[in-house]
């Protein structure tokens, strides 16, 4: 998968850690399993807002307001 494992200790409310345990029991998977499961998805959720982010940023730059704009720029470039 990634390679070596660190192993980490984390706390949580209880309510969490009986969701947490109850859903990986219905999965068949360990808790650590389920933990990296959502671990990489909300690293993979924020690289997406940046991209998001950056983008909006460059498309503001360039003036860019509304997907008429975007049609606009593409049929130019063509």
């Amino acid at each position: 998968m990634l390679g070596k494992y660190k192993v980490v200790n984390i706390s949580m409310p209880e309510e969490f850690f009986k969701q947490a345990e109850k859903l990986a029991k219905e999965e068949n998977r360990t808790r650590s399993e389920l933990y990296r499961e959502a671990i990489r998805q909300y690293i993979e959720t924020k690289k997406w807002q940046k991209l998001q982010r950056e983008s909006a940023e460059r498309a503001r730059r360039l003036g860019i307001r509304s997907e008429e704009d975007v049609e606009r720029i593409i049929k130019d470039v063509r």
